[in-house]
């Protein structure tokens, strides 16, 4: 959660080109693709961390403020009106104007703001500033996202303790007000933005509030019929196979799949496909028996040859 150095983070200095960043940017993008790093958590990060960095670099108007501003770059339209005003002020209290030499006006002014009383000269009111916005990933597995419960999250080092609504989806982002960088004189701290990375351990397949998983039936209760005990995310359940289940059929379970975000008691459905499963290892005794059904089938009379 601390301050990114976006030259440090493509591997350029301060005096980079255009063509520099664009290079580098393409170079790391490459190495770094999800596509070739797909269960690399840490290639994952970096990669988020280049395409913020060449989103800046490449653009020199915010180019320009990270520049000037680092870490606040955000606000430079807020630190420039705020400059604009006490030098304004400057010229009307005592007829001088803050010195334009390189670099003078803005340590003057943080020097002013920050470092010491933080008052314009017009009035003593200080101007706020909201504190940096700070982002965060959080990785819960698929089963832990399934239920609502509470985390404890360590950000610039303080704790957080977050209560995670069940059914949350991979990728999504939420607002936590008030827990990113602390406000500057008196101003309101900045929000922490908190994405979701979902794994998965189990053996379901989600898709939004639908869960698929397979079910492996052995032949005789494929052939025969008979009960079924599937394992789903809130316990067993008993299916009843029908007799002559072919491999691939599917059936849907309403309301065990997985639960919708934010509306309690609300799930989707489960899907399940039945796997017929050959037997192997079969005795001699076992296999004569499977040719006298081959025979009765062949018959089509059913009676043997």
């Amino acid at each position: 959660m601390d301050f990114i150095d976006y030259y440090k983070v493509l591997e350029l200095d301060k005096k980079a080109s255009d063509a520099d960043i664009k290079k580098g940017y393409r170079r790391l993008a490459r190495k770094l693709h999800p596509d070739l790093n797909p269960n690399d958590e840490m290639a994952k990060r970096k990669f988020q961390q280049i395409n913020e960095a060449n989103e800046v670099l490449s653009d020199p108007d915010k180019r320009k403020k990270y520049d000037q501003y680092g870490k606040d770059w955000k606000h430079a339209e807020e630190f420039e009106k705020a400059g604009q005003h006490r030098r304004s002020s400057g010229r009307q209290a005592g007829g001088q104007e803050w010195s334009t030499g390189q670099g003078q006006d803005f340590s003057d002014f943080f020097e002013s703001m920050f470092g010491g009383a933080g008052q314009s000269q017009s009035g003593g009111r200080q101007v706020k500033y909201k504190g940096q916005d700070f982002n965060a990933e959080l990785q819960l597995d698929l089963l832990a996202a399934y239920k609502t419960h509470q985390q404890t999250l360590t950000v610039n080092g303080k704790k957080i303790r977050l209560t995670i609504p069940a059914g949350v989806e991979n990728g999504q982002i939420i607002k936590i007000p008030g827990h990113g960088g602390e406000g500057m004189n008196g101003g309101p701290n900045g929000d922490l933005y908190l994405t979701f990375s979902i794994t998965n351990s189990s053996k379901f397949r989600r898709e939004g509030s639908q869960l698929y998983t397979t079910a492996d039936l052995n032949l005789y209760t494929a052939i025969l019929g008979g009960d079924y005990f599937l394992e789903t995310m809130d316990g067993k359940v008993k299916l009843t196979v029908s007799a002559e289940t072919q491999n691939g059929t599917k059936v849907k379970l309403k309301g065990k799949g997985f639960p919708l975000y934010k509306k309690e008691g609300e799930f989707g459905d489960l899907i399940v496909t039945y796997q017929v499963k050959v037997p192997t290892g079969l005795t001699t005794t076992e296999k004569e028996l499977f040719s006298q059904l081959k025979a009765l089938q062949n018959d089509g009379k059913g009676t043997p040859d």
